[in-house]
């Protein structure tokens, strides 16, 4: 029987290998749920590891290498929020090991790491997801739910805006590393929402043409392009850095009504009115969603299986930008 979300039940035991900001926010929501429980830390920084203890884990162990880590045998399941050019090696050890996985976005730094990870974790082995916030995401699932139903006719068009104070806090850290994070803004914090162009929208891209910025950085901070769906569907994106404060719109314009997440808020447009898009989906977030996976309460929303498209869409924006001119973005 699966275990449920009570007291009685035996915590799941995590490591969190990767012990920075997204490090904490995992951990944070794993301390708050009664299902889990944190062993162990890991972070190439091990004062970042010891600083996550000191702040949050108390009991949790400080491993100071991966070797080490993957010795304990009282770990079941790992949360990776490492660097992206570290995930393809973090997640197989830790799957090797025997644990499910929660990784981080991206899943991967290159096609070949990416499409490597997807077959093995398709084969066989322990549970495995990717923390795609939106996903959880009650305004996102309400969106998707509408938009897929097909009540409001066929997409016309897709539109989506991405801003936040990025660029701001990045000096001296990974995300300012071109060798480590690869597309800067777009592909760190702008994963997300590519990932939620997939999700809500269940279209395909066939094509892109695009322009990048780094903006003075040593990565690209501001991002725009323009897409075409394999069905033929006008998609524009942009994804802005270097702003002063952080939004989310996405616009799907359907036949009989537009569905749009604007102001952090869902709404329906019909007949030169908007209101709001009712009912609303439950909330939740990533760990909830992985910890309800081990317990088989609930599906998994983010399965390997979409990094594919995040990744393909990724490159051929950051490649259009590079060249100057549309490229085609591949399938798997």
């Amino acid at each position: 029987m699966p275990e449920t979300n009570t007291s009685t039940a035996t915590p799941r035991r995590f490591a969190v290998l990767g012990c920075g900001r997204m490090g904490r926010f995992h951990a944070s929501r794993l301390l708050q749920d009664e299902r889990s429980q944190v062993m162990a830390l890991f972070d190439i920084d091990q004062s970042a590891a010891e600083a996550l203890r000191r702040d949050l884990l108390p009991d949790a162990v400080v491993s100071s290498s991966l070797e080490g880590l993957l010795r304990r045998d009282d770990v079941d399941a790992a949360v990776i929020c490492t660097p992206t050019s570290s995930h393809f090696e973090h997640v197989t050890a830790c799957r090797q090991r025997g644990w499910a996985v929660l990784c981080e976005k991206p899943l991967a730094d290159t096609a070949q790491a990416t499409k490597r990870l997807i077959m093995s974790v398709r084969n066989d082995g322990p549970p495995f997801a990717i923390a795609y916030q939106r996903r959880s995401s009650a305004l996102y699932r309400t969106l998707r739910r509408e938009v897929l139903s097909g009540r409001w006719g066929a997409i016309r068009s897709v539109g989506s805006h991405t801003s936040e104070r990025w660029q701001q806090t990045i000096a001296g850290t990974w995300r300012d590393d071109p060798e480590i994070n690869i597309g800067g803004f777009l592909g760190d914090a702008g994963s997300h929402k590519v990932d939620a162009l997939f999700f809500v929208t269940g279209l395909d891209v066939a094509e892109v043409f695009a322009r990048s910025d780094k903006c003075g950085s040593r990565v690209e901070i501001v991002t725009s392009m323009s897409a075409v769906s394999t069905d033929g569907i006008p998609i524009t994106m942009d994804f802005v850095g270097n702003a002063n404060y952080l939004a989310e719109d996405l616009h799907v314009h359907c036949e009989e009504a537009d569905l749009m997440i604007r102001d952090m808020r869902a709404w329906i447009a019909r007949g030169n009115v908007v209101e709001p898009l009712t009912p609303m989906e439950e909330e939740s977030q990533p760990v909830e969603t992985f910890l309800n996976l081990l317990d088989g309460t609930a599906p998994n929303v983010a399965p390997v299986e979409c990094a594919w498209p995040v990744f393909a869409l990724t490159q051929a924006t950051l490649e259009s930008a590079a060249a100057g001119r549309a490229v085609e973005v591949l399938s798997q």
